[in-house]
């Protein structure tokens, strides 16, 4: 038996997190949230529903929160590793889906694409994402479809090999980055995202991607 973590990073998510930390439970071993300094009832909600909750005194950033939940999966014996956004945008239904190439060692990292089957995604984040993804290309040479995807997995040998080092978002791009340093596998599936009107709150806006984009082309110049 493979052990399967689902690492949930949350930062005032306390509308969605016990939703998604229910459903994530059914098909994992464990469900670690990291709590990013949330002001909300984020912590305690997740753990009434069973997540094994780690906080950040300070918030950290997404990138900062999954180095938390990547290292506490490495320490909790985790075989297979599963990133899940906390906004309720991905459905925890697909996570046998998600880590099938890793159990059938076709793959070492499997990327949940949203842009393999587009659907009703909005046109701005559609725009947001096909950019991300050029740039993350011409930065380090690995093609992807959605390479800003929340929903991901690796196997332990995998994690084990990342060097990651950013602390925002621009850590999706960075660990496509070390994939391809790495020679890693890397297959992609496609998913169909959620949106309502809360998950439409979060996520790309142009000051945030402007912003990320800067810190890949650090990311570039001393990688």
């Amino acid at each position: 038996m493979n052990k399967v973590i689902v690492i949930i990073p949350a930062l005032n998510e306390e509308k969605t997190i016990g939703s998604v930390v229910k459903e994530a439970k059914k098909h994992s071993s464990e469900v670690l949230v990291i709590n990013d300094g949330s002001i909300d009832n984020t912590a305690q909600i997740a753990q009434e529903q069973g997540a094994i909750v780690y906080s950040h005194i300070i918030n950290r950033g997404v990138g900062g929160a999954l180095k938390t939940g990547f290292e506490a999966a490495l320490l909790n014996q985790a075989d297979i590793i599963v990133m899940l956004d906390a906004d309720g945008q991905h459905d925890p239904s697909i996570i046998p889906n998600l880590i099938q190439p890793l159990l059938e060692n076709s793959a070492d990292a499997v990327l949940g694409s949203r842009l393999l089957n587009p659907g009703q995604m909005p046109f701005l984040r559609r725009l947001y994402n096909q950019t991300a993804n050029l740039v993350t290309f011409v930065l380090f040479g690995v093609k992807t479809t959605d390479s800003q995807s929340g929903l991901r997995a690796f196997n332990r040998k995998t994690l084990e090999l990342l060097e990651l080092k950013a602390n925002g978002p621009e850590i999706c791009s960075e660990i496509i980055k070390e994939i391809g340093r790495k020679k890693l596998r890397l297959k992609e599936i496609p998913i169909e995202a959620i949106y309502t009107e809360y998950s439409m709150s979060k996520g790309q806006n142009m000051y945030l991607g402007i912003k990320t984009f800067i810190k890949l082309i650090f990311l570039r110049a001393f990688r």
